[in-house]
């Protein structure tokens, strides 16, 4: 079905170039053919072009002498280490890993155990008083003026404390109280976290000839917050030592 012709015909994609052409039957029975291969080469054309704009973008993003500039978001690597994945997170996690000053290795350090952390929770450990034994509470019964100058605590937990003594008042005398001492209760009624002038209130409004104090001796970290005592726990304490 195909045949040589000697005649010369316009270039099929356009422009005025004439050449002999070796056509096929099919050539010359299906016009549209001849039709669709010029749209065909216009669009192969166009999408040369966009390839090319988006090559001299990219190299036009690259300045000589300075940093190349990206718009894409950098990729977040992190460090996998097989079989030790996870063990810095787990000492880390464990307060009290500690070793001696002697032992201390630059390895121990990028594993977060130093000799720091054993100084830090050896002061911890000294620093904590049980605010649910009974023991660490003062009890005692003061005629007014009680020679007590108090201070209120931090505003984020409330309540007074013993700031100091004046010397030959009542609580100097009687020899119980001593300077940080934290006030819990006033004839038997709880005034933990409450501010200076309702606390030192409840001793101006008492009544008697004298008035039953309530002391924690341990500080005021370990008195409030989660070291501080249960309710329950305080509620049955204040009403027992009411009693007694």
């Amino acid at each position: 079905l195909a045949y040589s012709t000697p005649c010369v015909e316009p270039h099929p994609f356009g422009g005025d170039s004439f050449f002999p052409r070796r056509r096929s039957l099919a050539w010359k029975l299906c016009p549209a053919v001849r039709s669709v291969l010029p749209v065909t080469m216009s669009l192969y054309q166009a999408c040369s072009l966009v390839v090319f704009a988006c090559l001299a973008a990219d190299s036009a993003a690259f300045v000589p002498g300075g940093p190349r500039v990206s718009t894409t978001r950098p990729a977040v690597v992190r460090l996998q280490m097989g079989l030790f994945d996870g063990i810095k997170e787990a000492f880390n996690a464990e307060e009290g890993q500690a070793i001696d000053v002697d032992r201390e290795t630059p390895f121990d350090r990028w594993m977060g155990i130093s000799t720091k952390t054993a100084n830090q929770n050896e002061q911890k450990k000294a620093a904590f008083v049980d605010s649910m034994d009974e023991v660490n509470y003062v009890k005692l019964e003061l005629s007014k003026p009680m020679g007590i100058v108090f201070e209120e605590n931090d505003p984020s937990t409330g309540g007074v404390f013993v700031a100091s003594l004046a010397d030959g008042g009542a609580a100097a005398s009687e020899g119980s109280l001593m300077v940080g001492d934290q006030l819990v209760a006033v004839s038997g009624e709880n005034v933990l976290g409450l501010v200076f002038d309702d606390a030192l209130g409840k001793i101006v409004d008492s009544e008697g000839e004298k008035t039953g104090l309530i002391f924690f001796r341990g500080g005021v970290t370990n008195l409030y917050g989660n070291l501080g005592p249960a309710d329950d726990w305080l509620s049955e304490f204040l009403a027992k030592r009411a009693v007694a």
